[in-house]
Parts: structure tokens; C-alpha cells; sequence
């Protein structure tokens, strides 16, 4: 499977909707896709994982990493998931506490 990303402002928030599977032969993709936000002035970030079927220790090494790009300006990296295997990855890890994780796109800008 492939990955898919694909970006859209919303009231100053980019929302980086990400498709398919995030694992080490993807992730590399999605870190260039947002460290390509970062770099065009985007601190305020949304990524929404909800038409991911599959994410790897590499994926979120991926969103951690990002998490820290925007921090550096004082920024946000916010997360959209209701994948319940998903969200068990990011509570077995820790990560659900560091990352802002929202059931909507909507929810997360608002």
C-alpha cells in the first residue's frame, strides 16, 4: 500500500491528511511532507490519520519529530484518529500523552 498526503488550510491550520500505511519505506515521505510545512511558516499543524490502516515505530518517530519542528516555534502538532487499533499504538507507547488527539479535523483546529 501506498501512502497518500494531501494538504488544506483551515482558519490558519494546515491539515495534513494522510492515507494508506506510515512504515519505514513511507515514513520518509510524510517527514519531507512536513518539514516542507514547517519550512513554509506552518506552526500550526493537523494530522489526520484517519485513512491510515497501518503505522509503525517508524511513523511515529516520524510525527514525534514533527511534533518538535513545530515546537521550536512555538507551535502545534495535533492529531486526528479513531482507528482504535491506532490509538491503542499511541497509549501503549506514551505518545497519547504528547500528543493532542482528536476524534475530527474540526475538532483539532477548533
Amino acid at each position: 500500500m501506498d501512502l497518500s498526503l494531501s494538504t488544506t488550510d483551515v482558519s490558519g491550520v494546515t491539515v495534513l491528511a494522510v492515507g494508506g500505511e506510515i512504515d519505514v519505506y513511507t515514513a520518509p515521505r510524510l517527514r519531507d511532507k512536513l518539514t516542507e510545512i514547517v519550512d513554509a511558516g506552518s506552526y500550526r499543524v493537523v494530522v489526520d490519520l484517519e485513512k491510515v490502516d497501518f503505522l509503525d515505530s517508524t511513523g511515529l518517530g516520524v510525527l514525534v519529530g514533527g511534533l518538535k519542528k513545530v515546537r521550536t516555534h512555538d507551535g502545534s502538532l495535533r492529531i486526528v484518529c479513531t482507528n482504535e487499533r491506532l490509538l491503542k499504538i499511541f497509549r501503549i507507547t506514551g505518545l497519547a500523552k504528547v500528543f493532542d488527539i482528536f476524534p475530527t479535523s474540526e475538532a483539532a483546529v477548533a
